[in-house]
């Protein structure tokens, strides 16, 4: 399915998602005792495919999601994530006036992602399984930070590249309650379907630092779509 395909799709179930407030009035109950608000955060592994995994491997990060029900009876959400994932991770060590002294060099490549979209959520019950679609952003940021392991943290951080680029992602999943009464509680497992099209980045070795104190760059530029699984925790907020 083509980009613009699937930006109409999207976009169709968002305005598919707008109800008369008269009708949600007119199911107020049935809409209390749907599947209601959520909030969740997750773990996620993701693999790059495409042009994006012939450079890069595997990632981890973690995601934020926020659902706020749309229609009568819930079944249908308006969905909000932001995540991060981090492909790329590369650490230099650096002595002092002598190596009594040492200092860490951490340079790490990462995806900000960032969407909004409809979510269906086929059941009320302690199994629910879902559809969703989000379109937003994707930030591809490399940046460096420098530690002297005096358990401050880093004291010096640059941005080396950074990139930004229209997606869309799509995917679904299954919440399975697993606790609470008035406030459900659910472990929540899903896969999802990161479409970010073309983008510059920047991958572990691509930054070269010469000998006269400089820095060169090597960017990449092709698809960068990922695939990831996530597993976490939600929360009923409705």
């Amino acid at each position: 399915m083509g980009r613009i395909a699937k930006t109409v799709l999207v976009s169709a179930l968002l305005l598919a998602s707008v109800q008369p407030v008269d009708g949600q009035r007119r199911h107020r109950d049935a809409h209390r005792s749907g599947p209601g608000g959520v909030f969740g955060v997750s773990f996620v592994a993701a693999d790059a495919v495409g042009d994006f995994g012939t450079v890069v491997d595997q990632g981890f990060g973690a995601q934020f999601t926020a659902g706020f029900p749309m229609a009568a009876d819930g079944h249908l959400r308006l969905r909000a994530d932001l995540g991060f994932v981090v492909y790329g991770l590369e650490r230099l060590h650096y002595c002092g006036i002598s190596c009594r002294v040492t200092s860490e060099l951490t340079t790490t490549n990462n995806i900000v992602h960032v969407g909004i979209g409809p979510e269906v959520v086929f059941s009320s019950g302690p199994v629910q399984p879902y559809l969703f679609g989000t379109a937003g952003g994707s930030f591809f940021v490399t940046s460096s930070s420098l530690d002297d392991h005096d358990g401050y943290g880093p004291y010096l951080q640059t941005t080396n590249y950074s990139d930004g680029v229209y997606s869309l992602k799509y995917g679904g999943g299954l919440r399975m309650r697993v606790g609470g009464h008035h406030r459900p509680v659910f472990i929540d497992l899903g896969v999802e379907r990161h479409d970010n099209g073309i983008v510059d980045y920047l991958t572990r070795g691509d930054i070269v630092d010469n000998p006269d104190g400089t820095v060169t760059l090597f960017p990449n530029r092709s698809d960068a779509d990922l695939v990831t699984f996530r597993l976490g925790v939600a929360f009923r907020i409705h």
